[in-house]
């Protein structure tokens, strides 16, 4: 039975956790918070990885950008675009879900306290506290900022030292997967923590949660249209000199291919060959941007975090202030430099802009359940990133035949 159960994808555990979850809770009603004890201590687990997998993932993710000769200059456009497009993303995704306001109806301060907002640091506080001055005891306090900051120095300072860092570098390399795979263990008890998680908040707030799902979800597949269209469509636009429609047909295949599998990484062979058949892209600079956007580009999954933090703000009552935004942006950037290959980088990164905020993390109960829904769509605007940042940089490069893109078998 248990090898049946753990033969079926995560994301079907999940969706049937919320299902049951929804049932069981509408069922009970309030007495379904005995079961929350579950939640909780899957929250705790998720919570547990937060700091060691930050500060490696990110180490790692800077040092692998290492490259010699004018593949230097070509990482250096690529990751300047990457970033450039993953702040686009997460305004994008703030700004949508401020006007369509998805949290709303969704009382969760009903039953859970949130956080004494006069707790909260002040905005100048913030970027005073950014630098760690003991990087240890970041880490013990799981202060997101502060080790995200101290990673991103670290991978830096590694790349700077050359062969001799060679084996720390080594050591974080190791210290990655050894990561990936305790989150990958955790993961698999997401199912029991979302079922918990959903009834407890099916029992206390009735029929009412179903309708701010829908919101959540539609709110993040319309930003992610509007980021498809106005950032690629006009990078490609401005950036290649290229028509727009004629590469979003060109890549149809790799859309739909991400879309389906939820995987840029398990996307790369089709996305390479969109792009190098019907985009025209040389196949050294595809071969090369294309595996480093699959590392450091995120701009769907930072715009879900962007809603998903103004979704939780809203269930439970909370004003977020300019400098909570700022934070947001700047945590969801500098987290996907090293998380876009972890598994469940989605639920990860959002677990450390909802604390970076000082956010209840009791809000991911609702997220989690249509997590692999949104992951869909994030991940085929994260295939589209990949691509567009490739065309300018090839058109740049003077790497791009026309004649291809133009040719009707890219139409």
């Amino acid at each position: 039975m248990w090898r049946k159960w753990t033969g079926v994808p995560l994301w079907r555990r999940v969706i049937a956790g919320l299902i049951l979850g929804l049932i069981v809770g509408l069922s009970l009603g309030p007495d379904a918070a005995a079961l929350k004890p579950l939640g909780d201590i899957f929250l705790r687990a998720i919570k547990l990885l937060v700091a060691p997998l930050i500060l490696v993932s990110i180490v790692s993710g800077i040092t692998s950008m290492e490259h010699p000769g004018d593949l230097g200059r070509i990482s250096g456009k690529a990751v300047a675009l990457y970033m450039a497009t993953t702040v686009f993303a997460i305004c994008i995704g703030l700004v949508i879900a401020v006007l369509i306001a998805p949290g709303t109806g969704l009382d969760m301060q009903a039953v859970v306290a949130p956080p004494d907002a006069a707790a909260l640091p002040s905005g100048i506080d913030v970027i005073i506290g950014l630098v760690p001055d003991n990087p240890f005891a970041a880490l013990a306090e799981g202060n997101v900022l502060q080790i995200i900051v101290f990673a991103v120095l670290l991978g830096m300072a590694l790349v700077a030292t050359g062969e001799a860092g060679r084996p720390v570098r080594s050591l974080i390399d190791s210290g990655t997967a050894v990561m990936i795979s305790l989150t990958g263990f955790i993961m698999e008890t997401a199912p029991i923590g979302v079922f918990a998680l959903i009834a407890w908040v099916a029992g206390t707030q009735g029929p009412d949660v179903i309708i701010p799902l829908i919101k959540l979800v539609a709110t993040v597949y319309g930003a992610c249209l509007i980021h498809v269209a106005l950032t690629y469509g006009g990078l490609v636009a401005l950036g290649a000199r290229l028509n727009p429609l004629k590469f979003f047909a060109g890549i149809t295949d790799a859309i739909a291919v991400a879309f389906s599998t939820a995987s840029s990484s398990g996307t790369l062979p089709v996305t390479l060959r969109c792009t190098e058949e019907n985009i025209g892209v040389s196949k050294p600079v595809a071969s090369f941007v294309l595996p480093l956007g699959a590392t450091v580009n995120m701009d769907g999954t930072a715009l879900y975090q962007g809603v998903a933090a103004v979704f939780v703000a809203q269930a439970f009552g909370i004003d977020l202030a300019m400098s909570d935004y700022l934070t947001i942006i700047g945590t969801a950037t500098l987290a996907a430099v090293g998380s876009a290959g972890v598994p469940g980088a989605g639920l990860i990164m959002l677990t450390t802009v909802l604390t970076s905020v000082g956010l209840p993390l009791e809000g991911i109960a609702v997220i989690a359940g249509v997590d692999r829904l949104l992951d869909m769509g994030r991940t085929a605007v994260n295939v589209a990133g990949d691509v567009s940042v490739t065309t300018v940089i090839a058109v740049s490069e003077d790497a791009l035949d026309r004649n291809v893109f133009n040719a009707p078998s890219g139409a």
